[in-house]
């Protein structure tokens, strides 16, 4: 009998001690759970996560400047936000440690959306047309830099700042000639209330002269620099999510839809597919692998920022991402 209870009581230390070793983690999302978070939940329910010690819950915001803040203050140890506006977060708190550590949108979904009705299917085909624009869109606030590497005539375009609700509508009722708003997002929203996909006319503002990057996971500094290691695996789990949700995007959406049960499993398979194929896996991650920058073309986005945004203290490519947390170049193929 006391042979058993000293078993018993060692299988509960073990048990206890492998408990003690997993450290929870909370992460949150930009927006809400749609088709490209699959990948963070493909690395919770796969197994990803814990299988390097890490029980991570992941919660959806409201947006990177509600998602910024709060990995900032270490409310939630990871976030996932836009870069640019994480450099203009560093720019107003020039004394924050905050970085980028995985560039997940190699190109920003940052678009004009023109249709065939409207004759907008390229960037001069705006001026003498009037865009509509919500005023806090992050892809209208790319607007001045977009004029500037285009050679559009801004003085020709009237701009329009329409709602966010009535944004795709006042485009299919021709009342505005195009408009701005991330690519799959206003994409799957004009296909809903009746556009044709071959009468819709996405232009990627990355593929006409812009340099930003995307959406990046950003990690508390503090955390950082006391747990470099949990860090890095982290960091490793998540790419072997986005692994899996590039190569069986089918599978990986039911993650999405069995978290979010009011969303279509069709539309977000679609939004998951344009996100993999616009934003994730583009020309330079085959290239050069998934999650890392170039830091020239960093600087030089950095750069574009100021034809929209005045600096006060403008940040360095360095002070806004490290690679320090990063597997081999090749452990991060696609």
């Amino acid at each position: 009998m006391k042979l058993k209870s000293l078993i018993a009581s060692l299988v509960l230390s073990v048990s206890s001690m492998s408990a003690m070793a997993e450290t929870s983690l909370k992460f949150t999302l930009d927006w809400k759970f749609e088709g490209p978070a699959a990948a963070y939940l493909a690395a919770i329910e796969k197994g990803y996560y814990k299988e390097v010690g890490l029980e991570v819950s992941i919660d959806s915001g409201k947006g990177s400047l509600d998602a910024i803040p709060k990995v900032a203050s270490g409310t939630y140890q990871f976030g996932f936000a836009d870069i640019n506006s994480l450099i203009k977060f560093k720019d107003q708190n020039p004394n924050s440690d905050l970085k980028g550590i995985l560039m997940v949108y190699d190109k920003p979904p940052f678009a004009i959306i023109g249709s065939k009705q409207t004759g907008v299917s390229s960037p001069k085909d705006l001026e003498g047309k009037i865009l509509g624009a919500p005023a806090p869109d992050g892809a209208y606030a790319q607007w001045k830099a977009f004029t500037e590497v285009t050679g559009i005539d801004a003085s020709k375009v009237e701009i329009n700042n329409v709602s966010f609700a009535v944004r795709e509508s006042m485009l299919v009722q021709k009342r505005v000639d195009a408009i701005t708003g991330f690519s799959f997002s206003s994409y799957l929203n004009l296909k809903k209330i009746g556009l044709k996909p071959e009468d819709i006319h996405v232009m990627l503002m990355a593929d006409h002269g812009l340099k930003l990057y995307g959406n990046t996971l950003i990690v508390n500094p503090a955390f950082a620099k006391e747990n470099p290691e949990k860090v890095k695996a982290f960091v490793a789990a998540t790419i072997k999510g986005w692994k899996y949700t590039v190569e069986h995007p089918e599978e990986a959406v039911k993650f999405v839809t069995a978290k979010n049960k009011i969303v279509k499993e069709s539309v977000e398979l679609e939004r998951l597919q344009m996100c993999i194929n616009d934003n994730v896996v583009t020309e330079d991650v085959k290239k050069n692998g998934f999650g890392d920058v170039d830091y020239s073309r960093l600087e030089e986005s950095i750069e574009q920022i100021s034809m929209t945004y005045t600096y006060k203290n403008k940040p360095s490519a360095e002070a806004v991402f490290t690679s320090e947390f990063l597997p081999a170049k090749s452990e991060r193929g696609l």
